[in-house]
């Protein structure tokens, strides 16, 4: 899989520019708030870069990325449902490459949590921020009998969701009320990176989880190789959504924290090196002279062995895990 395959670069960059203007209108620094490393709650940090305003920090205890200090959730939410970059991103952005991210992430993702989950029959699945309900539609082709429910809190998503004929709670997932030990299974994808606290989301969604129900959720990977080469300069480090850069061993870390037992954590990401080398050629990326070498001379073989190694030692920046409440 190429980046081009699920996202159209000229579009993300406008979409870009259009969050920096944003950003002037939605957000006072003089209102952000300091907050310990979301992950292992330490006081320790390491300052990173500044980027449109947003100070990164690394946490010194489990080396997690993060915006520090951060703008209040409720600035963010503001942000989130009215700003013009979000409806730029749904309608240009989102919509154009459905079908592609369809067939290229949320198809294999169901086939996935398929084969995990293949065993049990009429289980009660969620999916946090569902957005299209493109993971739940193809899920529900491959296991039909499941009741399916769309967790989404823009009233515009749910009500797509809802003609899909999936069931909806049009809310965010800390707004949930009586379904408590409800689902066997929840899902959340490339969700944690944005939120303000990930400890109480994780703690709402333990609670929502019956006992031996599980986790899966994907999320950026701070210690990722596209994400560590790039740093400031990656398009993924990119405020005000991407606040939180966990990394396998600081993930971990939370969800033991939260209750959850991890059962898995992997980083199986096909993008990296197709990442680095679309900034190289494309916008000159100020990157190691060795890199530029591979970018330059390297076969399309050893580019893809690269990436293998990188994506099979738990060094791409996707990352997953797969997490269980106990019985």
């Amino acid at each position: 899989m190429k980046e081009s395959d699920i996202r159209n670069v000229n579009v993300l960059n406008e979409y870009l520019k259009l969050v920096e203007k944003d950003v002037k209108n939605f957000f006072d620094p003089g209102s952000f708030v300091a907050v310990k490393c979301p992950a292992c709650s330490g006081g320790s940090f390491t300052p990173e870069f500044n980027k449109i305003g947003f100070q990164y920090v690394s946490c010194q205890k489990c080396r997690t990325l993060f915006v520090n200090p951060r703008p209040p959730f409720e600035t963010l939410n503001k942000f989130y449902s009215d700003s013009p970059s979000t409806g730029f991103w749904v309608e240009k952005f989102f919509n154009p490459m459905a079908e592609a991210r369809r067939e290229k992430i949320f198809r294999p993702r169901a086939e996935y949590a398929a084969k995990i989950f293949a065993n049990r029959e009429n289980i009660v699945v969620g999916d946090i921020g569902a957005g299209f309900g493109l993971f739940l539609e193809e899920l529900r082709k491959i296991m039909p009998a499941n009741e399916y429910i769309a967790i989404e809190p823009s009233t515009d998503m749910s009500h797509i969701c809802s003609a899909k004929g999936l069931k909806v709670k049009c809310m965010c997932l800390e707004e949930v009320s009586g379904l408590d030990g409800r689902f066997d299974v929840l899902t959340a994808f490339e969700l944690l990176e944005h939120l303000y606290d990930p400890a109480v989301f994780l703690s709402k969604a333990f609670s929502l989880l019956k006992p031996g129900g599980h986790l899966l959720m994907t999320t950026l990977n701070g210690l990722g190789f596209d994400i560590l080469l790039l740093w400031q300069l990656s398009k993924s480090v990119s405020p005000p959504h991407h606040l939180n850069f966990l990394n396998p061993e600081s993930a971990q870390l939370l969800l033991e924290k939260t209750g959850f037992e991890v059962i898995e954590t992997a980083t199986p990401g096909s993008l990296d090196w197709d990442i680095v080398e679309s900034r190289i050629l494309n916008d000159s990326a100020p990157v190691d002279r060795f890199w530029k070498m591979v970018a330059d001379k390297g076969t399309p073989a050893a580019k893809q062995e690269l990436q293998e190694w990188i994506a099979g030692n738990k060094f791409s920046s996707h990352l997953r895990v797969l997490a269980r409440k106990p019985s």
